[in-house]
């Protein structure tokens, strides 16, 4: 085991063997294995989005051992999915690349301005699985963001007694926010924190802007001072605050876009200190040849 992976599992002492295991597992997979970053391929957009809007402009990616072989043969760390689509390639694909059942979704059917997520699947549907981690989102500025909290106690409490990992989409939104402030820097390194003190011990947060929520808050980041101009200092901020660095951070590829603006993202994760990307659509929503080449180097950028 790597020095750099050896120091990351010290920060979760109060976890079980089990749960330390299958943290290493992630962090000594694909091709970024013993570097302490990681890329996630995670594919849940079909219930967030629909199929079509998913998988519409690269048909072959409608059926889940698309995503599976996708993942492995790119050396991603870990595939990331409902449990439709997870069921639907287990068997198959078991033991060639750590898996992730995300336990909540959230459809496009009904545009409500307080989202709250369904869960579909639980703890032993993980276990039974085989997989490493469970994923569960939040919605910190949604009103209904108490009973998520809540709701997610008990699950990452269930999910640390059974080993395994316990990952959190932690993504600002609701009546409480105006849509430039779900990205705000201010908003993004709260949500990346308040997901810290839920239990998580991987956080995903989409990339910050440099634009700040609330005023209060701004008065300190002004006050202090606290650099924000470049998307290296905003990613330095949100892993300083979850635990000054001490838990994992990883960043969303967020809305399609080219390659070099999925790069040079890349590159200020890793020079912001980040540990990495779970990025889905920017890859699985381009014929395979170009997903496979541009996660190739988004790998090579992190390192």
């Amino acid at each position: 085991m790597s020095g750099r992976v050896s120091e990351i599992l010290s920060w979760y002492g109060s976890d079980n063997p089990g749960t330390l295991t299958n943290l290493s597992r992630l962090l000594n997979a694909g091709k970024l294995a013993g570097t302490g970053r990681m890329v996630i391929l995670p594919v849940d957009q079909g219930f967030e989005h629909g199929p079509a809007r998913s998988f519409g402009m690269n048909p072959p990616a409608y059926d889940p051992h698309y995503h599976f072989r996708l993942a492995v043969e790119s050396g991603c760390n870990a595939y990331a999915a409902p449990m439709g689509f997870l069921e639907a390639g287990a068997r198959d694909f078991a033991g060639q690349i750590p898996t992730i059942l995300k336990l909540n979704s959230h459809d496009v059917l009904n545009d409500e301005k307080d989202p709250l997520q369904a869960i579909h699947g639980s703890v032993e549907d993980a276990l039974r699985l085989g997989c490493v981690a469970i994923g569960y989102t939040i919605y910190p500025g949604s009103s209904n963001r108490f009973d998520m909290y809540d709701r997610l106690r008990g699950i990452i409490a269930d999910a640390k007694k059974a080993g395994l990992v316990a990952i959190v989409w932690s993504y600002p939104r609701g009546s409480a926010l105006s849509k430039a402030g779900e990205t705000a820097l201010d908003v993004t390194a709260y949500a990346a924190h308040i997901a810290a003190e839920l239990g998580a011990h991987i956080i995903k947060v989409k990339l910050p802007t440099d634009f700040l929520e609330q005023p209060e808050a701004k008065k300190v980041y002004e006050q202090e001072k606290i650099p924000r101009a470049t998307l290296t200092e905003r990613v330095r901020h949100v892993v300083q605050a979850t635990f000054a660095g001490r838990r994992i951070v990883i960043f969303s590829g967020g809305a399609t876009k080219g390659d070099e603006g999925v790069l040079d993202e890349a590159r200020a994760i890793r020079e912001g200190g980040g540990f990495g990307s779970i990025i889905g659509r920017n890859c699985f929503q381009r014929p395979e040849p170009q997903a496979k080449k541009l996660l190739a180097a988004m790998m090579e950028a992190l390192k």
